[in-house]
């Protein structure tokens, strides 16, 4: 079942509790890693990891005096744990937990999205296998150009949502890094063994080097994945859209029996959900930006990036989790009429089988100049007059020197742009062409 908001563990990832949560595994972990160590008595481990724990209410309290939430929360923490409390955030900077809870924050999102790629791209490729020789015009400007399949355009988002996928599960390796290094980086006031320890046990690599914090170019990296999965969404919005057009009509998104169109026109049946994608996808976009420009901070670090990242990164990640879902019930439910697509590939009175003609003279000994000019003279005929291509064609002296009705009846069927379909589908799909 699609939801209807964006999915309440995505939602979950972004809360104070959760965020709160995974601080606090983070200063557990590094308490263990003191242990490991020998920096910290096991019995004093034992009672810390007993005891340790925080409260939202109180770290809200605590922050309307301190005005610094990592101060309100440690103290939280501190009151539970007592006389063991020196071990708690020992030679560490907010940074330190605040950057690395970031990045298991940002790969559990990531993860999730992951899953509704997943989801989206089979229903593609189902569709890709249904519609694999189902004959649709392709238009280019716009405007008709040759005949191809619905198979094939399918096939292309599928390829270009697989590219997603791998930049997605690329992008999650990528700010899958954690920071343990102290208030510059230089491990100072901390054991580097520490930091290489906890971020074992937390499933994260080590940054290389950092300054206070870790280098915002990964997290622009991970904005511009999003943007990008948001980009292909729009692409695909936008075409549902334009064949859902009255006078095209080759889709329409689906349409429940309760739905209403417009409070004025009952007939209105309105491509909403594919425009609404088209309007979340600027959001996405103009999230990017900010990202970009988080990477140049003062000095070993200033505080400007962190107001933006508590908007950007959890809206950017639940965002994209709905429009993803959405795009689901779209091309899950999607309405496709081949005869219509027919019926516009036909509109033209054969027009855009002109190529072949024009290549089929060319063949036959007529320059590929003399065989343009002489077949856009018919085409302008036929277009102007609203006649038939093919029995112009028929009725010319001069083509007729050169091709007999049967090699010109041949050219105007649509196996030509069959032949390759199956070349491409195992292109794309590999085995499971």
């Amino acid at each position: 079942m699609i939801p209807r908001y964006a999915r309440e563990e995505m939602a979950k990832i972004w809360s104070r509790e959760y965020k709160f949560q995974k601080w606090l595994d983070i200063e557990l972990a590094f308490c263990e890693a003191l242990a490991e160590m020998g920096e910290m008595p096991k019995t004093a481990l034992k009672e810390v990891k007993k005891n340790a724990s925080f409260d939202v209410a109180r770290i809200d309290e605590l922050e309307d005096k301190t005005q610094h939430e990592m101060i309100a929360f440690i103290e939280s923490v501190n009151e539970s744990v007592k006389e063991h409390s020196s071990y708690i955030h020992k030679g560490l900077t907010s940074s330190d937990i605040m950057d690395t809870s970031l990045a298991l924050q940002m790969r559990d999102a990531g993860k999730i999205l992951l899953e509704d790629l997943k989801m989206v791209i089979k229903i593609i490729k189902d569709l890709a296998m249904e519609h694999r020789y189902t004959p649709i015009i392709g238009r280019t400007h716009g405007v008709h150009a040759e005949p191809t399949t619905f198979g094939l355009k399918l096939a292309l988002w599928y390829d270009e949502m697989n590219r997603n996928m791998a930049r997605l599960k690329n992008v999650i390796n990528t700010i899958s890094f954690g920071k343990l290094s102290g208030a510059v980086g230089n491990f100072a006031q901390v054991n580097p063994q520490a930091e290489e320890i906890v971020c074992k046990k937390l499933g994260l690599s080590p940054a290389p080097i950092t300054n206070q914090v870790i280098a915002r170019d990964r997290h622009a990296e991970y904005l511009f994945v999003l943007a990008l999965i948001a980009a292909t969404i729009e692409k695909i919005a936008l075409e549902v859209r334009s064949l859902q057009r009255t006078e095209v009509l080759e889709l329409e998104e689906p349409f429940s029996p309760t739905q209403k169109g417009s409070s004025a026109m009952p007939h209105k049946r309105n491509p909403i959900l594919s425009e609404r994608l088209c309007g979340l996808a600027r959001v996405l976009r103009s999230n990017l930006m900010p990202a970009i420009e988080n990477i140049a901070l003062w000095h070993e670090r200033d505080i400007s990036h962190s107001s933006v990242e508590r908007i950007i990164i959890p809206d950017g990640t639940i965002l994209l989790d709905y429009m993803l879902s959405i795009a689901a019930k779209i091309l899950g439910g999607l309405l496709i009429y081949p005869e219509k697509m027919r019926e516009n590939i036909d509109r033209t009175k054969g027009l855009v089988f002109s190529q072949r003609l024009m290549l089929r003279l060319a063949q036959a000994g007529l320059s590929r100049d003399k065989a343009y000019n002489l077949i856009q003279g018919k085409i302008m005929t036929s277009w102007m007059e609203n006649k038939d291509f093919k029995e112009q064609i028929f009725k010319d002296g001069e083509i007729r020197k050169y091709l007999s009705i049967e090699e010109i009846e041949s050219i105007f069927h649509l196996d030509v742009y069959f032949q390759n379909v199956d070349f491409l589908f195992k292109r794309v799909f590999g085995k499971d062409a």
